[in-house]
């Protein structure tokens, strides 16, 4: 099976939702499995599948540039910050990965969970079931052990879901290189939690290194929380790529045109990201 890697993009978050779509009618039909990695620009809201649109503050999104897509996922919704969120996507033939969810979770995650000791922070999967604190919101549900990844202290620090079509399994997932509770739990209609509640719950990677505002390297200063995320993007990259056995691609001028038709048609329209009714369906 050949796979490529499609290295970190700085993409609108309904756009990377397409290119997962399109990713996998391309092992559909024959094509590389595709691993990814994407930053979401601007910061992006994004609902799970079975969210309701009502619990979206929109004004305050609105604000503050935030966009707002719905996955086609489970899962509660998650604030994706610019800066703190790293997302990634596997994309690859269903035969390949078992159909039991925990299995095929655990293969998958496999490479995520080694870039995250490569960078130096313990990441785990939860080890039991914690009660909710608030269902709508991602990282405040119930941890899984099936899909949840905690840090060295027990709270969550990355979210990961998959679906499957007849002939493509994708997983995407949101690891947290940092926190910023007040904007995440902002997205949000009146949520009954606090930005201490919602620390108390969810770490980043970047809280167990140490680092300096600035750093000065060989071609000048460079803010050291850059560094460091630039950093554990890379580690991400060359385990998935390792992980894979993949070479660096990228998407073609037909992926690209496809994935716009679907933007138009699907992620970036109300009746998907509002209603959740799919019009491709």
């Amino acid at each position: 099976m050949d796979w490529r890697l499609v290295p970190e993009e700085m993409l609108d978050g309904a756009v990377s939702m397409a290119l997962d779509e399109v990713a996998a009618e391309t092992v559909a039909a024959g094509g590389p499995a595709t691993v990814r990695l994407y930053r979401w620009l601007p910061s992006t809201l994004s609902l799970g599948y079975g969210n309701d649109a009502d619990v979206v503050d929109w004004e305050f999104c609105e604000e503050m540039g935030i966009t707002v897509t719905r996955r086609p996922t489970g899962g509660g919704a998650i604030y994706h910050g610019s800066a703190e969120d790293i997302a990634y996507s596997i994309i690859a033939p269903a035969e390949e990965f078992s159909g039991d969810v925990t299995e095929s979770y655990r293969q998958l995650l496999e490479p995520v969970v080694e870039a995250f000791e490569t960078f130096g922070v313990d990441v785990s999967f939860a080890d039991d079931e914690r009660e909710a604190i608030w269902s709508p919101a991602c990282y405040l549900r119930e941890l899984d052990p099936a899909h949840d990844l905690v840090g060295p202290d027990g709270r969550k620090i990355a979210g990961n879901a998959q679906y499957r079509t007849r002939d493509a399994i994708v997983q995407h997932g949101s690891l947290s290189f940092d926190v910023d509770a007040e904007t995440h739990l902002g997205c949000f209609e009146d949520p009954p939690v606090t930005a201490d509640e919602f620390e108390e719950r969810v770490c980043g990677a970047l809280e167990f290194r140490e680092h300096d505002d600035v750093v000065e390297t060989g071609v000048g200063a460079l803010g050291g929380y850059d560094l460091h995320r630039s950093r554990l993007v890379a580690d991400l990259e060359d385990a998935l790529s390792e992980w894979a056995g993949a070479e660096e691609g990228e998407w073609t001028d037909a992926e690209t045109d496809r994935a716009g038709e679907i933007l138009d048609a699907k992620y970036g329209a109300d009746e998907w990201v509002r209603g959740r009714t799919d019009p491709l369906d």
